[in-house]
């Protein structure tokens, strides 16, 4: 399942987020099998409906921070350059994404915005990381609540605008230190990416 999930993740960008991407995982196998999966086959390992496709954009996602890892980075601004050009081969297919992200799997309410702030807050995490940052103590939480909310916004700004991403996200980090002041509470924080992503989302008219 998990190497499925890594040949699958490539796939994206011509299949989409879908369960066709996932089936034709085993076309890429050391030793590929002549015919995609079934799709009785695509729910036993991956789950029913859009269960596997929330998979697969979570394998997509965990290898976005794996490829924060692998880049040649030299801080934290670097870092999240790296991880907003990590988006760029699959961008057609990321709003339905966030989209589907946000739904939740039942009942109300209509937008869940929990996958979006871990989406955000372990992107800057990461960044973090790589970057050896050293904060301590409430510094530690108020540096990366900041820097979440800076990605998610140069994310979003993506979605509708990628040619000016780069230098969106160059602005949002100069100015970082206001940034930091409006949103280093966590409900400012949660607030303020829900909102956006919801803006997003049902502005495209997926949801």
């Amino acid at each position: 399942r998990t190497q499925l999930l890594k040949l699958a993740v490539p796939l994206v960008q011509q299949h989409g987020f879908t369960r066709n991407a996932l089936a034709r995982s085993v076309l890429a196998l050391p030793e590929p099998r002549t015919e995609p999966l079934s799709d009785s086959a695509v729910t036993t390992l991956f789950g029913e409906g859009d269960a596997a496709r929330r998979t697969l954009i979570n394998a997509w996602l965990d290898e976005g921070r794996a490829h924060i890892r692998s880049a040649p980075v030299d801080g934290v601004k670097s870092a999240l350059h790296a991880r907003l050009a990590f988006n760029v081969p699959v961008l057609e297919h990321l709003t339905e994404a966030f989209a589907l992200l946000a739904s939740p799997t039942y009942g109300l309410p209509p937008l869940d915005p929990r996958p979006a702030i871990q989406h955000a807050a372990s992107v800057a995490d990461e960044a973090c990381h790589v970057a050896q940052d050293a904060s301590i103590g409430p510094s530690w939480y108020t540096k990366r609540a900041t820097l979440a909310a800076v990605y998610a916004a140069a994310e979003i700004h993506q979605l509708t605008s990628p040619q000016t991403a780069p230098a969106f996200l160059d602005s949002l980090l100069d100015s970082a230190s206001s940034v930091g002041t409006t949103l280093s509470e966590a409900e400012l924080f949660a607030r303020y990416i829900t909102k956006s992503w919801a803006a997003i989302i049902r502005g495209s008219g997926v949801l």
